[in-house]
Parts: structure tokens; sequence; C-alpha cells
């Protein structure tokens, strides 16, 4: 396949910005380093890899489903498999054998029911309105987006208001949590995983094909440093970052849960007593410390320095302040409904689906299924009510 260069991929620099961004990743590795836990630190870290690979590789999951579902390309959705099976790769053997380094692993298999289900499809919708996922609004943002931060806070927000109603949501019918890993064993489960993701990118690239008669050209790179990237060099990084999240933090990387904790803290400090609610009950001791010791909190804060730091590289950080009002609109209830979404469904696009199927557990191909299906209503609903203007 030939390699398409993309116009204005020699930019320069932007020093300053540069220089800001190191800063930046420095203050993070140093207040992490304060709080006395490597865990942190190593977090920081993964996140700054991550940001940067999310960036240069314009990794996305909202606009890789949009375009197989509106455009028929799938090279998207191909990096998503590719991902996914480097990671099965070696994620499965480790949690088969339970434990690396001394550590104990633990995979994200949860049951998959109602209330996921329908957080799944809520989550969906929400991206297409925002044009985000939750990895998406946070490599965004540090690059420059500024609509993300509107995004963000509707995230932040549809989060915590979701924890006050969870008792609803556990009550509701729901399989037993599943592990492939558990049942059929690491390579078992990794026949099957690939299989499916096998047979699901070949219906894709056979729509590709009939479409247009050839699969779209890959993305020229200038530089690993600069970018861009094609989208494999993206599926590699994270794949690196995601077997390396397992392993230093003994659990499949997430995202979603920080925003949780985030609107926890907001809540608490303004008087709501969050900590009396059953989804926080036994977790008093994380509203009350400091957001540096929370690796999840911290990787966020690391991708979206990443972003920060690739964005000057490529000299591309140029924040736009003027938002249309229809725009605003539909990146706060995008957020609101990802937001509200993830809890119900275990996580994102990150932690329910990709953490979720790197697990082994069943619940990752649930998100999948009713995450793209809400994906799709949130195509149509969003083009009627935007009309192709935002």
């Amino acid at each position: 396949m030939m390699l398409q260069k993309t116009p204005g991929a020699d930019l320069p620099v932007q020093r300053p910005v540069l220089v800001a961004s190191l800063a930046i990743a420095l203050l993070l590795v140093l207040a992490t380093w304060r709080e006395g836990t490597t865990r942190s630190t190593e977090a920081v870290l993964l996140g700054l890899v991550a940001g940067v690979a999310l960036y240069h590789a314009s990794f996305g999951f909202t606009g890789a489903w949009r375009q197989l579902a509106v455009e028929a390309r799938s090279d998207g959705l191909r990096a998503q498999f590719l991902l996914i099976l480097l990671t099965c790769a070696v994620s499965f053997p480790l949690l088969e054998g339970g434990d690396v380094f001394g550590r104990t692993l633990h995979g994200a298999v949860a049951p998959f029911g109602v209330s996921a289900a329908l957080g799944a499809l809520l989550f969906g919708v929400g991206m297409q309105f925002s044009g985000s996922c939750a990895s998406g609004t946070l490599f965004t943002a540090g690059g420059g987006n500024t609509r993300m931060i509107a995004t963000l806070a509707g995230f932040i927000l549809g989060s915590v208001v979701a924890t006050a109603h969870m008792p609803f949501w556990w009550s509701l019918p729901a399989f037993r949590a599943y592990s492939l890993v558990d049942e059929f064993g690491a390579i078992g489960a990794f026949a099957f995983t690939a299989l499916a993701l096998g047979a699901i990118a070949m219906l894709a690239m056979r729509r590709e094909l009939r479409r247009y008669g050839h699969l779209e050209e890959a993305v020229w790179t200038g530089g690993l440093l600069r970018g861009p990237w094609p989208k494999t060099w993206g599926a590699i990084a994270l794949a690196v970052v995601s077997i390396l999240t397992l392993v230093t933090l003994t659990h499949p990387w997430g995202i979603t849960s920080a925003f949780a904790l985030w609107g926890a803290k907001i809540a608490n400090g303004i008087g709501v007593p969050v900590e009396t609610w059953p989804y926080w009950s036994g977790q008093a001791h994380r509203i009350e410390a400091s957001v540096f010791a929370d690796a999840t909190s911290v990787m966020n804060f690391g991708i979206v320095a990443g972003a920060f730091l690739a964005a000057s590289l490529a000299g591309r950080f140029a924040p736009h302040l003027r938002i249309t009002g229809k725009a605003l609109l539909l990146s706060i209830c995008g957020g609101l409904l990802m937001g509200y979404g993830a809890r119900l469904a275990y996580g994102c696009n990150i932690g329910a689906y990709i953490g979720g199927v790197i697990s082994g557990s069943l619940h990752g191909w649930g998100w999948l299924v009713f995450g793209f299906a809400g994906s799709l209503a949130g195509i149509r609903i969003r083009s009627r009510i935007a009309g192709g203007t935002v």
C-alpha cells in the first residue's frame, strides 16, 4: 500500500510551546514523585507516551467509526483491531499466569446486562455528538482543541451524576461475568479473538473495496518525533502502552473512572455528601486524597501533556476560541452522555471496550456492539440537528 503525504507536514517546531509542554510534563512527574508512589509516576510517563501516539497518529475511535459507517473506510477500525490483537498476545498469557514481577494482575472482567448495554449505547451517541471519545477528548484538548474543554466538563458532570444512581442500575438483570481466558486458556481466548476481529475486518475491507476498488492509502510520516504517523504506528505504540499499563498498574488502561473522581471531589468541595452514596462506599479516602495519588488521573494528565508536546513538535498547536453555540451545546451534551454511559457500562472505549476485550471479558464485546450501534444513531441525530454546520 502506497503512503500518501499529508499537506503541511513540514511546519516548523513551535519552540516556546515546546518549552512550556516540557515544563508541564516535568511538573507532573515531580508532583507524582512527591506523593511517594512509583505507580503514579509510572502512570504519568505512560500517559505522556500515549498522548504523543494518539496525537501523531490521530488515533481516535469516533472518527474511525464514523468513517466506517458513512464513507465505508476501514483503516481506523483495522488499526483498533491491531492494537487489540497485539495487546492480547501478551495480556492473555499474563492474566492466565496471574502475576508478573511479584505483582498480582487483575483483568477488566465484568457482567454485561441491561445497564451496561444502555450505557454503551449512550456513550456511542455521545461520541458522535461531541466528535470525540474518552481518549480523544484528552488528546485533542492537549493538542489545542478548545471545544473539548466543554466536552470534558460535561464528561465529568455526567460521570459523577451517574454514581448517584448506580444502586438502581446495579439492580437490573445482567449475565454473569465471563472470561475467555479462564474458560479456554490464553491460546483458546486469543484464537477466538483473532478469528472474530479478523472476520469483522474482512467484512469492512470488502465493503471498502466494493465502493472504491482499493483500500485507503496510509498517511506519510515525516519522522518519529514530528509526525504525522500511520495508524499502524499508533496502534503499535498504544499496544505497548496498554501492556505496560497492565504490568505496572496491575490492571488494564482506563480513563473515565478518574472523571467520576474529579466530579466527586468538586461536589464534595461544595458540600454535596457524595461519600454517603453507595458507589463511593469505602472510597472516601480517594475523595480526600490528592488527585496526584490516583494513577488513572495522572495518566490522563500525562495524555493531555503528551499531546501538547506532540502538537508543539508538529507545529500545529493553535487553539481556536471562536465556537458556535450549536457546537458548544453538542459538545456538552456529548460529554454528559459519555460520562453517564461510561459509569453504567464499566468504562469507555478504552476501559470497557479495549480493556474488556484484552482481558478476555465478553462485556468488552458487548460494549463494542452497543457502542457502535449508539454511534450509528448519534451520526444520524447529529446530522439532523447540526445540518453539517458544526
